[in-house]
């Protein structure tokens, strides 16, 4: 594809038309640098279809600055930014000026407003109607583009909250793609202001970065964050603070006691130059609770997500249906409490992973991995699994596991019992008749033989049932989970919607290593 540079909306459309493609959008306000690339590189990279083409906007928003900001002296210079755009993989460049994006001048149109909630908070404390300025723009540009996605920068972390909470209240079918804060080998954020600093202020801004970055190693070590310790660092470098914070990372609240996700952040002075910087705080890992019914595909779509995440899986019904298998094993009775108590209190539970990369379960010191899948096993299993000693016994052991996070763990109670403060709750599900099919064509596979699919689909709902109306933790779609139906998509196409939805939930900086 031959690399495009257009001005007007009207040349821009010419070609899209010609293209037959969806768009992934990068909007910029030009001075790229770094950052910007390795936002078009990572797009590049996740592209999910052929026919996507990588379109990147540089336009210095007016909106967006205040009248003591830098807006006539923020860096322009279309050639190099076109030029490192197209080194870093995107199709096209649109350079529109302000009659292009707001025809008749910006009063003639319709502005954004962003909840004061959000607006108020870190940089928009001290800067009127910025992000409206911001969030007028997106919707601006997304009406002349209609992009099938908007792909943004994690160092922008307020800005990007606030794009994600329009797009949801505006009900904005397009998906956002966020990606973390691109660092030189120092550590320091890539920014377009960075080209103000002269020699001696970038040696003195080098403590906005350092300064987090401490307080960060501090934190995971002792648990504990002192702002007047990080701000005094930052003093002793001559960098006048307008803030530093610790908030939850998507209300933006400023709070005390850290939970969840929250994020330390802070914007300086250096000089007449304006930064900012934020680092990530989490007490443990991410946790991703999976739940669903039965056959809906959890344990084939968990295993590969917690693969590529490099998290450690959690197969809570393998688990279940381990110590079914113990019980029947021992020929005891599946409603004799006694004995199922006296059997599991010394028994030892522990997944193992082979040379390839497979896990198993093993009870006892015994593979029973292939075992467990047999259908006397899934005749009993949901009689067993609803026995409060069993479920006792198996949640204390879940719970261990998870204590350090870096997990992703399916089942039917793992939402609401196991973890329920999980960071990522999905209910993963399927129609009784699609997962019937897909049951009788793994059982044929295994080499099992097994009822027709419309009695398969009967035993399907009949245990939903049972698992559903259970007294202790039944089978139930937790308050903040995202229901995912999965009928008609394949292995794939499940998996790319729940890595959306996973980082949607999880800034990039806190999974993955970050790339110099």
């Amino acid at each position: 594809m031959v690399q495009k540079i257009f001005q007007t909306h009207a040349e821009l459309k010419n070609w899209l038309s010609k293209q037959n493609s969806s768009i992934i959008f990068i909007p910029t306000m030009g001075g790229l640098h770094p950052g910007h690339q390795h936002l078009i590189q990572s797009a590049k990279e996740r592209k999910t279809k052929k026919n996507q083409i990588i379109l990147v906007s540089i336009f210095v928003n007016p909106l967006q600055f205040g009248k003591e900001e830098d807006f006539k002296k923020y860096p322009r210079d279309l050639i190099k930014d076109a030029e490192l755009a197209f080194n870093a993989g995107a199709d096209a460049v649109w350079a529109p000026d302000h009659v292009e994006v707001f025809p008749g001048g910006a009063d003639s149109h319709f502005k954004i407003q962003v909840p004061r909630t959000l607006h108020n908070q870190l940089c928009g404390a001290n800067r009127e109607g910025h992000f409206d300025g911001v969030a007028t723009v997106i919707i601006r540009l997304i009406k002349i583009i209609r992009p099938e996605k908007l792909v943004l920068g994690e160092k922008d972390w307020q800005q990007l909250i606030i794009i994600r909470r329009l797009f949801r209240e505006l009900s904005i079918p397009i998906k956002i793609e966020s990606y973390s804060t691109k660092r030189d080998q120092s550590g320091f954020a890539y920014s377009s202001r960075n080209s103000y600093l002269t020699t001696n202020e970038r040696l003195q801004a080098q403590s906005l970065p350092n300064a987090l970055r401490e307080a960060k190693n501090t934190f995971l070590k002792e648990k504990i964050i002192n702002l007047k310790k990080i701000a005094s660092t930052m003093q002793l470098s001559n960098l006048e603070i307008e803030y530093i914070k610790i908030v939850d990372a998507f209300s933006l609240q400023e709070i005390e006691d850290i939970k969840g996700i929250c994020l330390l952040a802070s914007a300086v002075k250096c000089g007449s130059t304006r930064l900012i910087d934020h680092i990530f705080l989490m007490k443990r890992k991410p946790i991703i609770a999976i739940d669903g019914p039965a056959g809906a595909g959890k344990s084939t779509i968990t295993k590969e997500f917690a693969r590529r995440l490099g998290f450690i899986y959690l197969d809570t019904g393998a688990m279940y249906r381990a110590v079914t298998w113990l019980i029947l094993n021992n020929s005891i009775n599946p409603n004799n409490q006694n004995e199922i108590k006296n059997i599991l209190k010394d028994s030892k539970l522990e997944f193992q992973t082979n040379k390839f990369n497979e896990q198993k379960i093993f009870i006892n010191n015994i593979d029973v991995t292939k075992q467990i899948r047999s259908p006397e096993v899934t005749s009993v299993v949901s009689e067993i699994a609803k026995q409060k000693f069993v479920r006792e016994f198996l949640t204390t052991k879940q719970k261990i596991i998870g204590n350090d996070g870096g997990l992703v763990a399916e089942g039917r109670d793992i939402g609401t019992t196991v973890f329920p403060d999980a960071d990522v709750k999905i209910f993963l599900t399927a129609s009784p008749k699609e997962r019937a099919k897909r049951r009788h064509l793994d059982l044929k596979r295994k080499g099992y033989n097994c009822s027709g699919i419309e009695d398969l689909e009967q035993e399907i709902k009949e245990r939903d049932k049972k698992d559903s109306e259970r007294k202790i933790a039944p089978l139930k779609k937790a308050s903040d989970a995202i229901e995912l139906g999965t009928d008609g998509m394949n292995i794939e196409d499940v998996l790319n919607e729940i890595i959306y939805i996973f980082r949607s939930k999880i800034p990039e900086e806190i999974w993955a290593t970050p790339k110099q």
